[in-house]
């Protein structure tokens, strides 16, 4: 009975309904069901790559967790999503003291690897120098605080969280004179584990900047609003004057790599300038390429195993124009394998972004129902849980293009011209918001979009950039 009533008001919460296509609702049900399993019941676990359902990456737990998992977590059941927060500020100082061991003389450096806190990955190109690891669950942390308004969590743990990851960025960085002053990271790996340690990859760069930015704007909050709290901070934490300032100028200065003969970010200092190999004349017998092939012969080639840069893009997806997503998704698609399964979800929404509607549900056919088919054969060594949460990201990210700026909810309803319609709930500061998109489809470039205020007071949101007011009934 108890069972029944959990998993009652979970569905209540996070469910997504499609009508008009069984195939992707059965699809979209059993993922959820499968990332249920595997989420903790406490803060003294995290989750898995493979939940717990076989012994594919041993257990351990990876950024997955945070730029995937946790997103159906924070929107439908935030008790959860805490606890996954939870789970890395209790390893906080293992995190400080691995930064030491590192040579870092200020903050924390998160494992990209592991269960009990420790770095575990053995191969350091692929998985120590993976730093973004830290700016992904600064990113989390800010989701979830932008969802939830949860506060009390901020002032808590919140802010230290933040505060350490942002001054791992500022010592790993330099201000770097040959480069016009802009402030530079080097030796790292992104998220495309086909370049490995290079200087100022886009993702990290970028994503290093917003946890930096984060920091400075949540230490500004609280030094007005909670003082008090504030003065213990800065006694606990050791906070310099002028420290926090100083991160903001990092983030503002950050370098991109940029080439304007293509009007292109380069994913790195280097990528756009590698040797150029057609993806399709790679035999698929010879994938995922580092299976077959020695790591050196994969990363003198421009190719991407799965989405990096075009992720920092979708993320801070405000801060680009929609001209410059399309010229950077024509160019990154030709050259990403989608070896990962955590790519082809984010392809799907930012081709939602960019109206590229056939695309967008072809790669969202391609997560959907990846373990439930098994298309990749590899179901026995377990699920691909950051795939099946991006299935609920294709969902709401991206086919209703919904989004979180500065505090307040946007979205840009599609729908597929098949489907009747699809819905879903969401809980936002203390709301409980359902949302139903229907009709429409690619030919009217929109969709029709009806809300329930099922919860909460009166709320603005935005709809294809035009605020709509919530109420009750």
């Amino acid at each position: 009975m108890e069972q029944r009533s959990y998993l009652s008001s979970f569905w209540d919460r996070a469910d997504v309904v499609i009508d008009g296509n069984v195939s992707m609702q059965q699809g979209i049900r059993f993922n959820l069901f499968h990332i249920l399993q595997g989420a903790p019941a406490t803060d003294r676990t995290s989750m898995p790559a493979k939940c717990l359902t076989g012994e594919g990456y041993e257990g351990h737990y990876f950024w997955d967790t945070e730029m995937y998992m946790i997103n159906p977590f924070i929107c439908g059941a935030p008790e959860i999503a805490k606890n996954l927060l939870d789970y890395r500020y209790r390893t906080l100082d293992q995190a400080r003291e691995r930064a030491r061991v590192m040579g870092h003389g200020a903050g924390a450096l998160f494992p990209w690897r592991t269960i009990n806190g420790d770095e575990a990955s053995a191969y350091y190109p692929q998985g120590t120098a993976q730093y973004h690891i830290n700016a992904d669950i600064a990113y989390a942390l800010n989701y979830y605080l932008q969802m939830t308004g949860d506060t009390e969590y901020l002032l808590a743990k919140g802010a230290e969280i933040l505060v350490e990851t942002a001054r791992l960025w500022y010592d790993l960085g330099a201000f770097v004179d040959t480069r016009d002053g802009k402030f530079c990271i080097s030796d790292v790996t992104g998220p495309d584990e086909y370049t490995s340690i290079v200087d100022n990859n886009f993702y990290t760069n970028s994503m290093a900047a917003e946890n930096m930015r984060n920091a400075h704007r949540a230490l500004e909050q609280i030094q007005k609003d909670h003082p008090d709290r504030f003065k213990e901070l800065k006694q606990t934490l050791r906070l310099k004057d002028g420290e926090h300032e100083a991160w903001l100028r990092a983030a503002e200065k950050m370098y991109y790599p940029y080439d304007e003969n293509l009007r292109l970010f380069g994913q790195d200092d280097t990528f756009l300038y590698k040797k150029p190999l057609d993806k399709d004349s790679i035999p698929e017998a010879k994938l995922p390429m580092l299976l077959h092939f020695h790591p050196l012969a994969v990363y003198r080639y421009r190719l991407a195993k799965q989405a990096d840069l075009l992720f920092a893009m979708l993320l801070l997806g405000d801060r680009y124009s929609l001209d410059e997503k399309r010229r950077h998704f024509d160019f990154y698609e030709k050259v990403t394998l989608h070896d990962s399964s955590l790519s082809p979800c984010i392809f799907s929404i930012l081709a939602c972004d960019i109206g590229y509607y056939d695309k967008a549900l072809d790669y969202f056919n391609m997560t959907s129902r990846l373990d439930l088919d098994d298309y990749h054969k590899n179901v026995y060594a377990g699920v691909h849980a950051a795939n099946m949460a991006g299935t609920w990201m294709s969902i709401t990210w991206g086919f209703a293009g919904m989004r979180v700026y500065n505090g307040e909810l946007f979205f840009r309803p599609w729908i597929p011209d098949e489907w009747k319609s699809y819905r879903f709930t969401i809980l936002y500061r203390g709301r409980k918001i359902g949302v139903t998109v229907s009709g429409g489809g690619a030919d009217l470039g929109r969709a029709e979009t009806a809300f329930d205020l099922l919860d909460g007071g009166p709320l603005t949101v935005y709809v294809d950039g035009r605020p709509v007011l919530l109420k009750k009934d």
